[in-house]
């Protein structure tokens, strides 16, 4: 039996973050864990989020104040799991730490990006545009300390970004590490993915830059986004006069993704609301199979259904094809039994969320899962606990909430011990 009382968390997203505050805030020592180079997972990547559409800075802002006030929190970004060994009470963990080249004498000044010419694709904002080799991650940045790429390590522009540097912060020597942790019990919550709508071919995704999937445009609605929060055509920078959102994407259809993530109508109906924002007359049409608006979300939806210039069509995309510079929609409307060709300038497809273990499962033989890669509980796996989108799709409320009961969950393991 081990007296070790401390939890880890993997997963740096709004769900590891809950759990991880929830547990330190009531005395337990927390280690958290994040592959990323900064804390927020997706929900840093939206412009709003429910339930109360506000930025995401708004929610994430006073949980990095507790991660950081709080001594019992450590937490390791640029980090993976390699191998988790032992029993619920004494687990042993080993941690593989990438290098981020920059210490923590670093200010956020940004001079060593300045001094950079070197280029890469923005991650992000999912390679829409491009950021300098030295960067900071996002604006609100948790920790708020730039990275060198590792792109560029070798290069004259790594030197240039050593030399501005006036604090001694960018350390180019830095190696990849090793870490081993002794813990009690273990949270993973290491969120979801878009699916990849490249597979389903009839979308022309992968040929038509105008035919965008709503994490894509979730960033570039964001004033932080490529475009500063303007949403133009991706093909011409140029305005929009009718837009499409096409949803279940992929989604609720045995060839690629069988379930309902819940809340990709929610989604549409918030980024048709980005839209009008901006384009006071531009058409909006949205290719439905059930729109799903439970609760009080149904205002949501009954604010959008009364714009005269929104469109709702019950019908599943069967072709988006390119047309004079424009695109065609094609559909069958359900209601009318008509089929449909609406010429739009832009596409977004609701694409679903693809539990991260559907690729990448956790180092340890006692889980679970289901054919869609969830995890889920079979009474065998006590000490690690799944939390958050890893289980099901939620929205940030569910998922708070279920990473607040996974807390409680890791606590009572390392009581029962």
């Amino acid at each position: 039996m081990s007296d070790n009382k401390s939890i880890l968390v993997v997963g740096g997203g709004i769900s590891g973050i809950t759990a991880a505050v929830e547990a330190a805030e009531v005395g337990y020592q927390v280690f958290l864990v994040e592959k990323k180079a900064y804390l927020g997972g997706r929900v840093a990547q939206n412009k709003q989020y429910f339930p109360k559409l506000c930025p995401p800075s708004c929610g994430l802002e006073i949980n990095f104040r507790r991660i950081k006030n709080n001594s019992r929190i450590k937490f390791f970004t640029l980090s993976e799991i390699e191998q988790i060994s032992g029993e619920e009470g004494a687990y042993e963990v080993k941690i593989k730490v990438k290098p981020r080249y920059v210490n923590e004498n670093c200010t956020a000044c940004g001079d060593c990006a300045r001094a950079c010419s070197i280029e890469i694709p923005n991650e992000f904002n999912y390679g829409m545009d491009k950021i300098k080799g030295a960067y900071l991650p996002h604006e609100f940045a948790f920790p708020m300390q730039y990275v060198i790429a590792p792109e560029i390590i070798g290069t004259e522009d790594a030197q240039k970004c050593k030399s501005a540097c006036k604090y001694n912060a960018v350390d180019l020597e830095m190696k990849e590490k090793t870490l081993n942790l002794a813990v009690s019990s273990i949270i993973w919550a290491t969120g979801w993915k878009p699916f990849d709508p490249v597979r389903v071919e009839y979308y022309g995704y992968n040929k038509h830059s105008d035919v965008i999937t709503n994490v894509l445009m979730e960033r570039l609605a964001s004033p932080a986004g490529p475009t500063k929060g303007k949403i133009i055509r991706p093909s011409d920078e140029k305005e929009i006069g009718s837009i499409a959102f096409v949803q279940c994407a992929g989604s609720r259809d045995e060839n690629y993704l069988p379930f309902c993530s819940a809340v990709c109508c929610l989604a549409s109906l918030k980024q048709a609301l980005y839209v009008r924002e901006q384009y006071p007359e531009a058409k909006i049409h949205i290719f439905y199979i059930d729109i799903r608006a439970l609760g009080k979300y149904e205002d949501l939806y009954t604010k959008v259904a009364k714009d005269e210039k929104v469109f709702f069509i019950k019908g599943k995309v069967a072709e988006i094809i390119e047309d004079q510079g424009a695109l065609k929609v094609t559909a069958e409307d359900q209601l009318s039994g008509k089929l449909m060709h609406e010429t739009v300038d832009m596409v977004v497809l609701a694409t679903g969320m693809v539990p991260s273990t559907a690729d990448t499962k956790v180092p340890a033989t006692t889980l679970s899962y289901d054919e869609n890669g969830f995890i889920f509980s079979n009474g065998k796996n006590l000490g690690i606990y799944a939390a958050g989108c890893v289980k099901k799709p939620m929205d940030v409320a569910s998922t708070v909430q279920d990473a607040t009961a996974a807390a409680l969950k890791a606590i009572q393991s390392t009581v029962r011990r």
